[in-house]
């Protein structure tokens, strides 16, 4: 069965700022996997293809397998259409059967099925085109399928996915080595280590509140505490961590401090002392020392989040972080907000105090200002240092991507640079 995945609108993908400048939504985590996998194993999509933004197509070309903005895959036999911020949980669509276009009461498009007759009569000349004459063309209902509406979303909902996704994919027990002493509470039925992983002495893995599944090649240093649910991806390092419940981390991750409900992307170092709580951390993200987020207001109101620097955006939770983009770096001792937004490619001093809510993309965070600091292009030479030492390339469609993000977010950094200056020149 033919499967294409869409996207969505610029104006919804915002709302997944930072962590979507860089990649779709899809490729976003929760639980033990993305977004694009549930979606495929709920499906059972075996011919799979998808539409993103223009200006981040030739990176993601290098990062997947399927075809990437290819007019040619929206011909053919029958095809269903799904927008990535569906959730794969409750997706009770048909993939075949006669047309229709489901659309939320906004005019979203949440899925597509078009039968080859059909789709022979419809505009294929993109994504957009074919979305747009399908809904001139075809029956439409409304669609109330469940949707990812933010970054924090996944966040929320990540410890009872990850029960859900250890569930599902019915392993446990011990295949990598694990020495001697330790401890593993609760069930064994919970735990899963896979091969090539290596337990040191004195670590403590406990599986009574919810599983632990500890991906191949994972290496826990000596006084870890792991608590379930937790997903510890391929090549991660724990080091000493307190890992509370609720844990996603992607591959290639170092982990020390405490670690709270958060969802670590991958290729990321939280390496030494400090707390992280409902956050979720982009990819080639580096926390210095005692770099602290606040997911909990004095007043255990309700937090709020500013995406666009202006307008905050209620979280309905009482608990959540900060949400941090690809390639940031933060420096000793950051103290970062309630319900931070930090973008990508920026770098952080600390103040030694809470940072604000809204530190903008290729921001360089000093004195308490943002400043242009030496440019994005000593960024780009750090994130191909940091990309090199994990034999990862930094391509010049890497490049082409991260200017048309600059460019994308220059508004709000130019503004907060213009503000900065003003300060600095009062003092």
């Amino acid at each position: 069965m033919r499967m294409i995945l869409y996207d969505g609108p610029s104006e919804k993908r915002a709302n997944f700022h930072p962590l979507s400048l860089s990649r779709p939504i899809w490729e976003l985590r929760c639980g033990m996997s993305t977004l694009i996998e549930k979606l495929i194993a709920k499906i059972g999509a075996t011919d799979v293809a998808c539409f993103v933004e223009a200006y981040m197509a030739d990176s993601y070309r290098a990062k997947t397998q399927m075809k990437v903005n290819d007019p040619a895959t929206l011909a053919g036999d029958d095809l269903l259409i799904v927008n990535g911020r569906v959730k794969a949980v409750g997706f009770d669509v048909a993939a075949t059967g006669p047309s229709e276009v489901g659309v939320t009461d906004d005019g979203e498009v949440l899925y597509a099925r078009i039968a080859a007759a059909d789709l022979a009569k419809l505009t294929t000349g993109g994504i957009e085109e074919l979305l747009d004459s399908a809904k001139a063309a075809l029956p439409t209902v409304t669609s109330e399928l469940a949707t990812w509406n933010y970054t924090w979303d996944l966040v929320l909902a990540n410890p009872a996915q990850l029960t859900e996704d250890f569930k599902a994919a019915g392993r446990s027990g011990i295949e990598g080595n694990v020495e001697q002493p330790n401890a593993i509470r609760g069930s064994d039925k919970d735990v899963f280590i896979g091969s090539g992983a290596v337990i040191h002495p004195m670590v403590v893995i406990d599986a009574e509140n919810g599983p632990v599944y500890l991906d191949e090649d994972v290496e826990v240093h000596p006084f870890t505490r792991i608590e379930g649910p937790c997903y510890v991806g391929k090549k991660s390092i724990l080091l000493g961590a307190k890992c509370r419940e609720g844990n996603s981390i992607g591959p290639v991750c170092r982990i020390g401090g405490e670690v709270e409900e958060s969802i670590i992307h991958g290729h990321s170092n939280k390496y030494h002392d400090g707390f992280l709580g409902h956050a979720y951390v982009g990819e080639w993200v580096n926390l210095g020392a005692l770099t602290t987020n606040s997911d909990l207001k004095n007043d255990y109101s309700d937090v709020s989040v500013m995406l666009d620097g202006r307008r905050p955006i209620g979280t309905g939770s009482t608990k959540v972080g900060s949400l941090i983009g690809d390639h940031t770096k933060t420096a000793i001792g950051t103290l970062l907000n309630t319900g931070s937004y930090v973008g990508a490619m920026a770098l952080i001093m600390p103040t030694g105090k809470p940072l604000p809510k809204f530190i903008s993309s290729f921001a360089w965070f000093l004195e308490g200002v943002v400043t242009k600091g030496f440019g994005r292009k000593k960024l780009y030479e750090t994130a191909a240092i940091a990309m090199s030492r994990r034999k990862c390339e930094w391509t010049e469609a890497e490049k082409n991507m991260w200017e048309k993000i600059f460019e994308m977010t220059a508004p709000g950094r130019d503004e907060a640079i213009r503000r900065g200056r003003r300060r600095m020149s009062r003092s």
